[in-house]
């Protein structure tokens, strides 16, 4: 979703932010003995709540089901350009009037869009909150979507569409996601394009958001200086007008196509090379197993088997990971790297050969311990180390369907996962013949392009 900036900062924001990056000395030592209560409002809302005193700021993230996916063919960008036009006006007030009122009580306000939800986003003093918590109600139900508004935001996100339109690695990335996806709703473009966005008007924006924006189809978190009796009216003030039901449509669960390459010519200073296998749901009870797996394969930055063969051994690549990659129709773990044309043949035998061996072998309890470690660890520096970090994290967790309690409980499901268990997760996912891109000049030799397994 592109970035689009409101006003210069007023004194209020400014505080804002000198305390935000006060905050973030303060919450990171909090976080071990974090408490999530379920708060529950009188119109049906429901929200997860972190009490946090030490910096006199509340953050609410909330997110509603049905993003892009929900985008019939030729509608492709409407969710993406909704997204950005929250803030230009609601209710009574215009664009400016809505964003100068922000400004004056400091608050932060974001809206962006995803394959499956839309999400929003407030931070603001905890002693201006009620002032922004009606610019947010206003926003969320009443937004304007005036013409000059539409066609100014329509006009930046095209002009980027343009910009890449020249660029070999976003065709890749199109094309990649059309042979995979094929006609599934996640194989459209979730910017657009250029004849999508210009049909888009004010009524089309209007009916969808009608269709998402409902009570029943929001997923909120709230952390800051704020308890649980002011959030049940908050909840109920912000959202307890929007309509009970959201009209949905339902969404396919789809696997990526994979045995196929995606080749995109160009005479490129580097090959682009990314290989999808199948992925994992985050509820299958081989989900750690199987993130540990991938952990030691190429998702450990600096410590992964991957990196070491690749860049540390040999210096073929900046970088390499891999990853598991989840929506809520599909999912897969996904290898990423670039390296020489004169280098990439190789690169990519390299890679298949790893792949195999993860497959193939058991790894070891040294490797299987540290990857333990690292990622109990990362967990907290990457996901609870300021208020707006955990608001995200306990809405993403709700959005997966996982438990209050799922934060105390990960640590003991990883480790739980034993030797055993990583070589079966590895077998499951890595001895299917992987879908392969490559971005630049073509390869030399067919042998790194050959190959069931691996």
């Amino acid at each position: 979703m592109m970035m689009f900036n409101g006003p210069p900062l007023g004194a209020a924001k400014s505080l804002l932010v000198a305390l935000v990056l006060l905050s973030l000395a303060a919450t990171t030592h909090a976080r071990a003995a974090m408490a999530i209560q379920e708060v529950n409002s009188s119109s049906g809302m429901r929200a997860w709540l972190v009490e946090e005193y030490a910096v006199p700021i509340v953050t609410i993230r909330f997110a509603f089901r049905g993003g892009s996916a929900q985008e019939l063919p030729g509608e492709e960008g409407l969710v993406n350009l909704m997204s950005g036009l929250f803030n230009e006006g609601a209710g009574d007030l215009d664009s400016n009037a809505f964003q100068q009122r922000l400004d004056d009580v400091g608050a932060e306000m974001q809206f962006d869009a995803g394959r499956d939800a839309v999400y929003g986003y407030m931070r603001v003093l905890a002693d201006r909150k009620d002032e922004a918590f009606e610019l947010l109600r206003l926003a969320i139900e009443q937004p304007r979507f005036d013409q000059a508004s539409l066609d100014r935001i329509r006009a930046q996100i095209v002009s980027g569409i343009m910009a890449g339109a020249k660029d070999p690695q976003t065709a890749a990335e199109v094309a990649w996601m059309k042979a995979i996806y094929g006609d599934h709703p996640y194989s459209r473009r979730q910017e657009g394009t250029a004849q999508t966005l210009a049909a888009v008007t004010t009524s089309d924006l209007k009916a969808f958001h009608e269709r998402l924006f409902a009570r029943g189809n929001v997923i909120i978190a709230v952390t800051g200086a704020i308890d649980a009796r002011a959030l049940k009216r908050d909840l109920d003030r912000i959202f307890g007008g929007l309509p009970a039901h959201p009209f949905l449509m339902p969404v396919a669960e789809t696997t990526p196509k994979l045995g196929q390459q995606v080749r995109v010519h160009d005479d490129l200073p580097q090959n682009r090379l990314r290989l999808a296998y199948p992925g994992i749901s985050y509820k299958d009870p081989q989900f750690f197993a199987a993130y540990l797996m991938n952990h030691i394969l190429g998702g450990g930055a600096f410590t992964s088997r991957l990196w070491n063969e690749v860049r540390e051994k040999r210096g073929l690549a900046y970088g390499i990971e891999s990853s598991l990659e989840n929506s809520d129709h599909a999912s897969a773990l996904v290898i990423d790297t670039s390296t020489r044309p004169d280098c990439a043949a190789g690169t990519l035998s390299l890679i298949r050969a790893e792949v195999r061996r993860m497959a193939d072998e058991d790894v070891t309890e040294e490797e299987l311990a540290a990857a333990k470690k690292n990622i109990i660890g990362g967990y907290t520096i990457g996901n609870l180390n300021s208020s707006s970090a955990v608001a995200d994290t306990l809405v993403e967790l709700q959005l997966k369907g996982l438990d209050i309690d799922y934060i105390d409980r990960r640590e003991r499901l990883i480790q739980a996962v034993t030797v055993a268990d990583v070589r079966s997760a590895a077998r499951r996912l890595l001895s299917a013949a992987p879908a392969l891109m490559i971005v630049g000049p073509p390869l030399e030799g067919k042998k790194a392009l050959e190959g069931k397994k691996g």
